[in-house]
């Protein structure tokens, strides 16, 4: 019989693709990890895994097995989390993916459950908005704040959260003779900071720039913000951050922030969630306090 152990193993290995990483996962040695694999093989009487020199993926009946894995181990842990709410308990991990410029609402939003459900542990985990539909159909997150128009409507539910909407944060001696605005043309022409191309945020903002026709002068990348609100405090480059970011930092010294306008832009944030025949209770007490947000 397979047990949830072998299951765990598997999926392990379908999310890393790496043998190491995978068993470094799941706290075993690699070559205990492989001989488990090997093991559950000779039992099923097939081949799970493509095999060379390094990992080459699963066999059509290794993925087959992986899709049925991840809906029992789901529900396995909708069982043990019913068990807990049956005795007045909401426990468990909740795992959030959350694309960088999201990072100051997910804090509230953990911050809230934290509140409302002390024995909920909240995992953030900061990542692209691709890594996060990918990581909602294998399992490895509960759920996504990200882009709206950045997941797929197929077996996910969607709830909208807030418009992210731009401000360039620049030293103060950058822009000591601008109001509280400044228009992309201008902000284009100051050397700047921004997230690496593989952040979605990022080809907003050069979606942004191409629509009006601007070269903007980027004198450095990252794939967080921090870098960049650090060197804009220096004084060496400006920044462009979702309003919501700036708002949670409040005034920095020797800083501005100003509305980026001519046009203004902003982009829809959801929460995404996996559609699951049993619902994680975790996940529900997410969408509660999710769905408080709007009424506070």
């Amino acid at each position: 019989m397979i047990e949830l152990r072998d299951l765990q193993i598997l999926t392990a290995l379908a999310r890393h693709q790496h043998f190491a990483k995978a068993a470094q996962d799941c706290g075993m040695s690699q070559p205990a990890f492989s001989m488990r694999i090997r093991n559950l093989e000779e039992k099923l009487g097939l081949s799970i895994v493509r095999r060379a020199n390094r990992f080459q993926g699963l066999t059509e009946e290794g993925e087959m097995i992986v899709r049925r894995a991840r809906s029992i181990l789901d529900d396995a842990r909708a069982l043990e989390q019913e068990i807990a709410a049956s005795r007045g308990e909401v426990t468990g991990t909740l795992v959030l993916g959350v694309v960088p410029t999201a990072t100051a609402f997910a804090a509230q939003v953990a911050d809230r459950v934290r509140q409302a459900y002390p024995r909920i542990l909240v995992q953030v985990d900061v990542t692209t908005s691709l890594s996060i539909q990918q990581r909602l159909y294998d399992g490895s997150i509960d759920a996504g704040v990200t882009y709206s128009d950045s997941i797929g409507p197929d077996l996910v539910t969607v709830q909208p959260l807030y418009e992210e909407s731009y401000v360039l944060m620049a030293p103060a001696a950058m822009v000591e003779d601008a109001g509280d605005q400044i228009s992309w043309a201008d902000a284009s022409e100051l050397p700047l900071s921004l997230l690496d191309r593989q952040m979605q945020n990022r080809r907003i903002l050069d979606a942004i720039f191409e629509e009006q026709g601007l070269k903007p002068r980027i004198m450095s990348e990252s794939s967080g913000f921090m870098a960049s609100m650090v060197m804009a405090r220096r004084g060496s480059v400006a920044t462009i951050l979702p309003r919501a970011l700036a708002e949670a930092l409040g005034p920095l010294e020797d800083t501005r922030v100003l509305t980026l306008v001519e046009p203004e832009q902003a982009r829809p944030i959801c929460i995404a969630t996996l559609n699951r025949q049993a619902e994680l209770t975790t996940v529900r007490a997410l969408k509660e306090v999710v769905g408080e947000f709007g009424n506070s």
